[in-house]
């Protein structure tokens, strides 16, 4: 907790945060795909009077540690982080998230697809409660859709790293999660240790299409969540 509020107090003597901004941040490694999604990020509708930037890093020694990187470099209060194979469809996107974080203080974060309650196993598609909905495309275009939500959303514990959607601030952390596995359903507890909660939106249609591929690399996938449970789920039982 050290280590969090330190980085807490240098970001908020370095910038000011502009409401009137959004901020894409993704880690590339690959342009082909980084290029779509950029092309579909410009072609969004921006609200009037708001500003959009595009933040991109490349050879980062973790999904965490670059978006880290972001939090100190961009002032702007709504920050989107993706995958650089993430597409997002919905083209009124901004509007819609920014119409939820206003008329929802309380709401921290939002993605587009997780779990109501995460299993002790730190899988959230293994949860009994799975919420929300994607597009994916493994070779083929298939709609991912565990039913429709009544109301404007549904606060979750868990969602996917897909796509995550913040309006306030809290560090990633790369100091347990120095990897590509598990940073995503970490910062979702983290949000909630700093009392905010986590929110998946009703869609009528999916809002995001991700363009994940065949294969997943899993290789590291077991130690992460070892990691994971260790920190969230053994110390909540103690």
């Amino acid at each position: 907790m050290f280590i969090i509020m330190s980085f807490l107090n240098v970001l908020n003597k370095r910038k000011r945060i502009k409401d009137n901004s959004f901020a894409f941040i993704a880690c590339v490694n690959d342009e082909t795909a980084y290029k779509q999604c950029l092309t579909h990020l410009k072609s969004l509708i921006v609200p009037r009077g708001y500003k959009v930037e595009f933040l991109s890093y490349r050879n980062q020694e973790s999904m965490a540690h670059g978006y880290n990187k972001a939090i100190k470099n961009s002032s702007a209060k709504y920050k989107i982080y993706l995958h650089q194979d993430t597409l997002i469809i919905n083209n009124n996107f901004l509007f819609d998230i920014l119409n939820i974080f206003i008329h929802h203080q309380t709401i921290g974060l939002i993605g587009v697809i997780g779990c109501e309650q995460l299993t002790s196993n730190g899988i959230w598609w293994e949860s009994e409660k799975c919420i929300g909905k994607v597009m994916e495309n493994r070779n083929i275009y298939k709609t991912l859709d565990f039913g429709t939500i009544t109301g404007e959303l549904v606060v979750a514990e868990a969602v996917d790293g897909l796509i995550m959607i913040t309006q306030y601030d809290v560090p990633w952390r790369e100091d347990i999660f120095n990897g590509w596995h598990y940073y995503d359903i970490s910062q979702c507890f983290e949000f909630k240790k700093f009392g905010y909660q986590i929110a998946i939106p009703n869609q009528k249609d999916p809002w995001c299409i991700h363009m994940c591929g065949e294969t997943i690399n899993t290789s590291k996938y077991s130690h992460y969540q070892k990691k994971f449970i260790n920190q969230y789920i053994t110390k909540e039982k103690h």
